[in-house]
């Protein structure tokens, strides 16, 4: 009889600790890693956001990545730019 409440009790165990894993695996994880993707794109949005920003007040955004440096100016910026050099020479 004894030997039966302790096979009943360690099936028991064995089933929460398989329902946990199943939980976890289909209903904690997703929740997780749906919440890293969505703050990654607000990162990337916030980034984009603002270098456009700066571009547009045709300030230089330097873009570095390892030791390579890239340095963005909106292209309006520089028409304007000829744009004032014409003038002026005329």
């Amino acid at each position: 009889m004894a030997n039966k409440n302790v096979l009943i009790v360690a099936l028991i165990l064995i089933i929460v600790v398989l329902l946990g894993i199943v939980l976890y695996a289909f209903v904690i994880r997703p929740q997780i890693s749906g919440y890293n993707v969505e703050k990654q794109q607000q990162g990337i949005d916030f980034a984009v956001v603002s270098i456009m920003q700066r571009a547009a007040q045709c300030q230089t955004v330097p873009l570095t990545y390892g030791n390579v440096t890239l340095n963005l100016i909106a292209v309006e910026c520089l028409q304007q730019g000829q744009q004032t050099q014409q003038t002026q020479t005329q």
